[in-house]
């Protein structure tokens, strides 16, 4: 295995971990952009403000897009576990 397949492969991982990641992340930007706008608008200043309903946002987000998550993290698992072979002989 020489160093371009080895870049190559984190390169592929780093990529499929900021798009699994992007939907709970987007999530909890839009949600926290919109309590921000509210803590502005009536000057409420209470950092735990925020702190529930990003939660509530990242848990639903899980819940619609979690199975697809975990398919594509478990498929390019075994992409990665079956190109071994190749990649050591």
């Amino acid at each position: 295995m020489d160093a371009t397949q080895v870049f190559t492969v984190g390169q592929q991982g780093l990529t499929l971990l900021l798009f699994v990641a992007a939907p709970v992340l987007l999530a909890v930007l839009a949600i926290g952009l919109v309590v921000s706008v509210f803590q502005a608008a009536t000057q409420i200043n209470e950092a735990t403000l925020s702190f529930v309903p990003k939660i509530v946002g990242a848990v639903v987000t899980l819940a619609f897009a979690g199975p697809w998550m975990m398919t594509t993290l478990v498929e390019y698992l075994q992409r990665t576990l079956q190109a071994i072979p190749s990649a050591v002989g």
